[in-house]
C-alpha cells in the first residue's frame, strides 16, 4: 500500500484493524463488505490471510473462513465485476512435507513442478485457495497470478531453535541463499504480476530472492553447506566474521525463482551477494522499505 499510494495508482487498503493505509476495515469474509469495496475496481491483490503463527491461536474453521472462504467471496465479486487483474500471495508454505528430503537424500530443488504436501491447516487452506483462483480463470475467464512467496517478514524467525541458536541479522542473511526475499523484491513482483496478468492468464510463481545455487549442489548442501556457500563466494567468512556470524552446516532445500523472473520480467533486487556488499561497505543490509516497514507481528484478530 505505500508503493501503490506513492505511484500512480488509486489504491484502496482494506483490513480488519485501522491504519495509515487502511481505508475501509473489515473482513473479507462478510461478502457484502467485500461486494462494497470491489465497485470501481480494476485490479485486487489479495493478501488478507490467516499466517502460520495463527495456527496456535485459531481454530481450523477460522483457517477455513478467511483463507478459503475470504478468498471465494473475492474471487466472485472480482468475476462478477469483469475486473482485469487478480493477484493473489500465497506462500511457499504450501510445499510443507515435500520441502523435507529422507535422511542421506539431496537437498530439494524447488520449482513450481513441486507437489504440495500442505503439513498444517495453513497450508492446506492456502493451497485450496490457489485451486479456487485456478478454477475461476479456467470457468469464469478471471485473470489470475498466484503468488508463492518465500520468507519476506523483518521480526525474528518463528522456529524457536534457530532464533536461539544465530542472531537475527544472521539467520535472514543465510537465508537469501535459498528462501527469503526482500519486502521491496515481493512487492515489484505483485506489480509485475498486476501488469502481466491480463497476458499470461493464470500462472503460479515462486517469489524469492535468486539462489546463487545450482542443481548439481544439491548434495553438498546438505552435508557442507559452507563449502558450497565458499565455491561462490570465497570471501563470505571474512565480513561474516566481523559479526562472529555463521554459516547453516546444512540447507535442506532451494527456492527457485526462474520461471517468475522469465515470465513476469521481474527482476529482484536483493541477494545474498548484495547483503554481503551491502555489510562490507558498512551498510544497513535491510532495503529502504524493510527498514521503513518494520517488525509488526500479526494481527491477534
Amino acid at each position: 500500500m505505500r508503493t501503490l499510494q506513492n505511484g500512480r495508482h488509486d489504491a484502496i487498503g482494506v483490513d480488519i484493524i485501522a491504519s495509515p493505509f487502511t481505508h475501509k476495515e473489515g473482513s473479507i469474509v462478510d461478502r457484502r463488505f467485500v461486494a462494497d469495496c470491489m465497485r470501481g475496481v480494476d485490479a485486487v491483490i489479495h493478501t488478507a490471510t490467516l499466517h502460520k503463527p495463527h495456527v496456535v491461536t485459531h481454530t481450523r474453521q477460522d483457517f477455513i473462513d478467511t483463507n478459503i472462504t475470504g478468498t471465494l467471496n473475492l474471487l466472485e465479486e472480482a468475476a462478477r465485476q469483469k475486473i482485469r487483474a487478480f493477484v493473489f500471495t500465497s506462500t511457499t508454505s504450501v510445499f510443507g512435507h515435500a520441502l523435507t528430503p529422507l535422511p542421506g537424500s539431496p537437498a530439494v530443488w524447488v520449482t513450481e513442478d513441486l507437489r504440495p504436501v500442505p503439513k498444517n491447516i495453513y497450508g492446506a487452506t492456502k493451497t485450496a485457495a490457489e485451486d479456487l483462483c485456478e478454477w475461476f480463470y479456467r470457468e469464469q475467464g478471471l485473470a489470475t497470478i498466484v503468488l508463492r512467496t518465500s520468507r519476506f517478514f523483518p521480526g525474528d524467525d518463528d522456529e524457536t531453535v534457530k532464533r536461539h541458536a544465530l542472531d537475527s541479522g544472521n539467520m535472514k542473511i543465510n537465508e537469501y541463499l535459498y528462501r527469503r526475499v526482500d519486502i521491496e523484491d515481493a512487492v515489484s513482483a505483485h506489480l509485475r504480476a498486476m501488469e502481466r496478468v491480463p497476458e499470461i492468464g493464470f500462472g503460479r510463481y515462486i517469489i524469492t530472492a535468486t539462489t546463487p545455487f545450482i542443481a548439481a549442489d544439491l548434495i553438498e548442501l546438505r552435508t557442507d553447506a559452507a563449502k558450497v556457500v565458499r565455491r561462490y563466494h570465497p570471501n563470505y567468512e571474512t565480513e561474516y566474521k566481523k559479526f562472529g556470524w555463521l554459516m547453516f552446516s546444512t540447507i535442506e532445500r532451494v527456492y527457485v525463482n526462474e520461471l517468475a523472473r522469465r515470465e513476469l520480467g521481474w527482476r529482484p533486487q536483493y541477494d545474498f551477494e548484495s547483503m554481503l556488499s551491502k555489510i562490507k561497505n558498512g551498510h544497513d543490509y535491510r532495503s529502504p522499505l524493510t527498514r521503513l516497514i518494520g517488525a509488526k507481528g500479526y494481527h491477534s484478530h
